[in-house]
């Protein structure tokens, strides 16, 4: 199914049960929601957006951002979301990389790429220019639908480039996993620029006949109210979140009996917090993996039957999970090696880099680069992550990309980012520097310099200033010796 049609359908088959919320609409009936991604189209098509363009989005969640993903895919183009919170040069790299022919914003930023019109949320909301009829949404399920942007060890965020039939598979292979109807409803807290937020808290439900809930950013004060007002069937966090609900003062005592089930991924979940959530507010957790590579899911803890904290389950419908060694053999015995992914929901590739995707794609399987073992019942335990990629809240951070921007700094002769512990977002960055002879930099101008260059949430929570790094016997810096220094720092 080419979910470009599916507003259309709901239209027709249920017009007036709800699709959408949030705070600005109020609810959206299944009509009203097809009317407004018509009248997006026409404003995309319009600005000269047409079959095989990309449309860029840089909003927080809102109705906006899923009816513009629609109204691209309505006219046959595909839509990259854009983190709010990247800086105006991250912004412009990621339009200019996949030469996004428009990006929808709250208002018209600085820095855009020559090729690319922006489009403000007030120009939207005016009434559509006169285009004629818009094409038949494409049926094609090998047409680009998605370019969700992760970061790449080489520095530089990398395009992942989903295919309607990837959206396609995972969103039935949701459906039935978390067994989903039209009486489920979603509580979308995760951000709409990652693929979980748009697959699993908004596709998957709609597609199911259901609807779906947007809140804005997440607060640990507030979402228990905003769950209680919306009364949702299910929502997926991530560790951060659980954490930060399960800190809540004692008197906190929500009314969750609305929930199926709550969805955790992102990264692995501690067994204990998983049981102090479930014990506190009386809902079930389910813990999975997957990675936008994926798009999305791979193995999920049964909603039924055994869960086995400390795994992230099975592998979803469709999907093949394996071990496999370093000379890519399968590993068969339960020991540690590499977790490779096979099945419809594999991306692409990469936009513009055909030596990374066949890297990562080796004979038709996703070679995740994340360590993991089966145990005997077949559920996935993960062992360590992707290289040296730090889980910051959920948000994926890699080092690389942040030492390139410190070693952009006039005084930074070599710099090395670890992740340090932290009781609420999992881990956090701490960089290292050895400046060059002769400079007296002090961290809080090379943290500034940073801060201009990267999102919040990527910037290094510390800057050490030490006189070499040290390294290993190759010559390579020796990051283990930082994250001991970072967890037993000197007195």
């Amino acid at each position: 199914m080419n979910l470009s049609r599916l507003p259309a359908v709901r239209r027709e088959q249920a017009p007036n049960a709800p699709a959408l919320t949030d705070d600005a609409h109020g609810t959206l009936s299944n009509a009203g929601f097809a009317d407004l991604i018509d009248r997006y189209a026409r404003h995309l098509a319009h600005r000269g957006v047409r079959p095989g363009d990309i449309v860029a989005v840089k909003l927080t969640n809102r109705v906006e951002l899923v009816a513009t993903l629609f109204a691209a895919w309505r006219l046959g183009a595909a839509l990259t979301p854009v983190n709010p919170a990247l800086t105006a040069t991250e912004t412009a790299y990621q339009l200019d990389d996949c030469r996004a022919r428009v990006v929808v914003t709250e208002e018209a930023p600085d820095g855009l790429p020559a090729a690319t019109t922006p489009l403000t949320l007030p120009e939207l909301a005016a009434p559509a220019p006169d285009f004629g009829l818009l094409p038949e949404p494409p049926a094609d399920g090998d047409a680009l639908a998605l370019v969700i942007y992760t970061s790449g060890t080489t520095g530089r965020p990398k395009g992942v480039e989903l295919l309607h039939r990837n959206i396609d598979a995972m969103t039935e292979a949701m459906i039935e996993t978390m067994r989903l109807t039209p009486a489920d409803h979603s509580l979308l807290i995760l951000p709409l620029f990652h693929v979980n937020g748009i697959v699993v808290s908004v596709l998957s439900p709609l597609r199911a006949g259901g609807q779906a809930t947007l809140v804005g950013r997440f607060s640990a004060k507030g979402f228990f109210g905003a769950l209680e007002r919306a009364r949702p069937t299910f929502f997926s966090g991530v560790p951060a979140i659980y954490a930060m609900l399960a800190d809540l003062p004692p008197e906190v005592r929500p009314d969750t009996s609305s929930l199926r089930f709550a969805v955790c991924g992102a990264a692995p979940m501690p067994p204990g917090l998983i049981a102090a959530v479930e014990q506190r507010f009386g809902f079930r957790l389910v813990e999975g993996y997957g990675l936008s590579e994926a798009t999305c899911a791979s193995t999920s803890n049964p909603l039924d039957g055994p869960r086995k904290p400390g795994t992230v389950g099975l592998p979803l419908p469709g999907q093949t999970v394996s071990i496999v060694d370093e000379r890519g053999r399968t590993v068969t015995d339960g020991g540690i090696g590499e977790v490779v992914i096979s099945g419809p929901t594999l991306m692409h590739g990469y936009l513009g880099r055909p030596e990374e995707t066949a890297k990562a794609l080796r004979g038709g399987r996703l070679h995740t680069g994340d360590l993991g073992r089966l145990d005997e019942d077949g559920y996935l335990v993960l062992v360590d992550r992707v290289k040296d990629m730090i889980i910051r809240g959920g948000e994926n951070v890699y080092p690389k990309e942040i030492e390139t921007v410190l070693h952009g700094h006039p005084a930074v002769r070599e710099a090395a980012v670890v992740g340090r512990p932290d009781p609420v977002l999992g881990e956090v960055p701490v960089a290292f520097v050895a400046l060059r002879d002769g400079t007296g930099e002090l961290p809080a101008d090379i943290a500034a310099f940073a801060a201009e260059r990267l999102a919040p949430y990527k910037c290094p929570v510390e800057i050490l200033v030490l006189p070499e790094l040290p390294r290993n016997p190759v010559g390579k810096t020796d990051k283990p010796a930082l994250r001991r220094r970072v967890l037993t720092p000197a007195g």
